[in-house]
């Protein structure tokens, strides 16, 4: 993989991975329709990390409330004290489906990476999710209504996310709308969700890389593709929180719609 590409995909990563549209899905179709190598899964899941970069950044005053009231209410005794506490608490319960899953089906999920067309076909199925949510969902709860079934049933869809081709954005947003969430408190739980399920997924590939004894081999597209998801990500977070106040998700359900569709017939006609 050559830089221009690592920075192309870098950005492809950036912009996708929290608008509703799936960054797994575009990290493989891309470089599919332009002939490009594949990416290797530690480049997928390392430049992820400059989109986990963008969500700690942008939510950094946010990380530390919750951090310090969590400590404060266990020095108490009394963990689900504050309002901040009980959102780190739930954070934590959403994140273990995706762990439990991911661990346990780990090798499934990365050959999946390698079905083009399953994957095109996957990201129908977010399209699916999104008009599901828009149509279902009754948008009237705030963040601080979530409860742990909230939590619970949300970080199942994430889980179900891991899929390429299911967006994990789409998923959980998705997921929280059709628990009653309005799509702005819907979307901040879920890019604060992300945060422990990024990191994990990215020490795993590092371990792996570091096995397979390549690391400074792909040290610099990692690098590349890592500052430019970092930077569009955090750019794509303000954009989206603000769009998600006025506008629905359709628009992303249609596109999901028509770029899966595009890469069947693509794949077919190949």
């Amino acid at each position: 993989m050559s830089l221009i590409q690592a920075l192309v995909l870098g950005i492809v990563q950036g912009a996708t991975e929290f608008i509703p549209v799936s960054s797994s899905a575009h990290l493989v179709l891309v470089p599919w329709l332009l002939n490009w190598p594949a990416p290797s899964f530690a480049f997928d899941v390392l430049v992820q990390w400059g989109t986990l970069l963008a969500v700690v950044v942008y939510f950094w005053r946010d990380l530390i409330a919750i951090a310090r009231a969590a400590i404060r209410d266990l020095l108490k005794g009394k963990p689900v004290e504050s309002a901040e506490a009980k959102l780190g608490w739930l954070i934590v319960l959403a994140t273990i489906p995706a762990v439990a899953l991911g661990l346990a089906f780990k090798d499934f999920f990365e050959s999946a990476f390698g079905d083009t067309r399953g994957i095109a076909a996957l990201l129908i199925g977010t399209a699916v999710i999104l008009a599901a949510a828009e149509r279902f969902g009754r948008r009237a709860r705030t963040m601080e209504s979530i409860a742990r079934p909230d939590a619970l049933i949300i970080g199942l869809w994430q889980a179900v996310s891991i899929l390429p081709g299911i967006s994990r954005s789409g998923a959980t947003i998705g997921g929280g709308m059709l628990r009653g969430l309005k799509r702005e408190a819907a979307a901040r739980f879920s890019f604060l969700m992300s945060i422990p399920v990024m990191l994990g997924a990215g020490l795993i590939a590092l371990k792996d890389l570091k096995e397979a004894g390549d690391l400074a081999a792909q040290a610099p597209t990692i690098a590349v593709g890592f500052i430019a998801a970092a930077i569009v990500g955090f750019a794509v977070i303000h954009w989206l929180l603000q769009f998600l106040g006025k506008r629905s998700l359709y628009i992303f359900a249609v596109y999901c719609l028509i770029a899966g569709a595009g890469c069947l017939v693509v794949s077919f006609i190949r």
